[in-house]
């Protein structure tokens, strides 16, 4: 399972294209006003690489996720998600986010994680890779517990709506948010 999928693993309407790009959308209230949040996950295998970023244009937030029990989907993010964004969205926002935090004390996990002589990533790792990348912030969820999951999507319409010093180009007109998790 793709740590983006871990967002929202449950949530119905949920539809899957074969080229792995798959989208949902459900309405998200920030601020008293509701926005209509459009949500996609793309595949993040190397087979993608090429198409991947066709799913970018017209995107105003990104996600880039990563699973706080995989160190290296945590490295991924620094080598491999932010220099694409660079490259094919460099005017829009994006938030680093953890998941799968029901998991950071979970025996089994810590046990497999200790065998492979590595460690949960903690909130101040999370915290420090978001300013070292230049990430709008840093926000943790889980799934399962649906902890944080709120505090994900309204974090990612505030991204929208505080623009970056003039960079941002303005592209909500009706309040449909379209959102491109990156894992």
């Amino acid at each position: 399972m793709w740590p983006a999928e871990n967002l929202f693993s449950r949530a119905p309407n949920v539809y899957r294209l074969q080229c792995q790009i798959w989208g949902i959308y459900f309405s998200v209230t920030v601020g008293g006003r509701q926005y209509l949040l459009g949500l996609y996950d793309t595949a993040g295998q190397e087979d993608y690489d090429r198409l991947r970023p066709l799913s970018y244009p017209m995107t105003d937030v990104f996600l880039i996720c990563f699973s706080v029990v995989n160190p290296a989907s945590f490295q991924n993010v620094k080598e491999e998600w932010v220099p694409e964004l660079k490259e094919y969205a460099p005017n829009v926002p994006f938030l680093l986010v953890g998941t799968q935090t029901d998991l950071r004390d979970d025996p089994k996990t810590l046990a497999r994680l200790n065998d492979l002589k590595e460690k949960p990533m903690t909130m101040e790792h999370g915290e420090k890779l978001a300013k070292e990348i230049g990430a709008c912030c840093y926000v943790e969820c889980s799934a399962l517990t649906q902890k944080g999951l709120k505090t994900v999507f309204d974090e990612a319409i505030i991204a929208i709506l505080t623009p970056k010093k003039n960079t941002m180009k303005k592209r909500i007109g009706s309040r449909c948010i379209n959102c491109c998790l990156i894992t």
